[in-house]
């Protein structure tokens, strides 16, 4: 026999809503499993789908900005990217679900519009098909490095410093006399990290206004 509730008294209720780091870490693995799942298909397909990189310069390769971080080689490919991106995103939605949103698309966009720009550039005779989630990993490691600084969020300011200990040797990749040949698309990464930092500074307007706001409006001090 079920005991009842004091009458006139509401059931207890419970705040289903998620903490932000839930809900960014839930994310992260989301894209980063479909990552897994497009790669499956493409084994299946016989790669069919990595044509869909961006091919620079082409109008046709134009497609591949939308397609090319969700597309990768092969398995060693995905599989390199895949703590990094798992790492770097998730720190990203710290700063906000609404703000990683944009910085991702951003990052997405820009970053994929410099690849193609940038492309054929290359000492070595490599083939010009970009894809790999590479060059949104670098955006979110630009955009991590800098963003802390222009909020002058403390919190912030130490992720950046950790992620800048942990991963900053990784921007040599963006560096084309230190890529050397091998696939190593530098112009992704240099892109990417470019557009993460554009990001940064974008998305952080409203403090960088709030803190202008706040020094117009401190009364000078006094007079020596």
């Amino acid at each position: 026999m079920g005991l009842a509730g004091q009458a006139g008294q509401p059931p207890p209720t419970r705040d289903e809503k998620w903490p932000g780091w839930k809900v960014g870490g839930a994310t992260i693995l989301t894209f980063v499993a479909l990552l897994y799942l497009i790669e499956l298909v493409d084994l299946l397909t016989g790669h069919s789908l990595d044509r869909n990189g961006i091919r620079p310069l082409e109008t046709d390769g134009l497609k591949g900005i939308l397609f090319a971080p969700l597309l990768h080689a092969d398995w060693g490919h995905l599989v390199a990217n895949t703590v990094p991106a798992l790492v770097l995103g998730f720190l990203v939605t710290l700063a906000g679900m609404s703000r990683f949103v944009w910085a991702t698309a951003i990052i997405w966009i820009l970053g994929g519009l410099g690849t193609w720009l940038l492309g054929n550039i290359d000492r070595c005779p490599l083939g010009t098909n970009h894809v790999g989630a590479s060059g949104l990993i670098f955006g979110w490691l630009g955009f991590l490095l800098v963003f802390g600084w222009l909020t002058r969020h403390v919190w912030q300011i130490l992720i950046s410093l950790a992620v800048l200990f942990i991963y900053g040797g990784i921007l040599w990749g963006a560096v084309p006399a230190l890529s050397g040949c091998g696939g190593v698309s530098w112009q992704g990464h240099l892109s990417g990290a470019v557009a993460g930092v554009l990001a940064a500074y974008w998305l952080s307007k409203p403090e960088r206004e709030a803190r202008r706001r706040r020094g117009a409006a401190t009364p000078p001090g006094p007079l020596g």
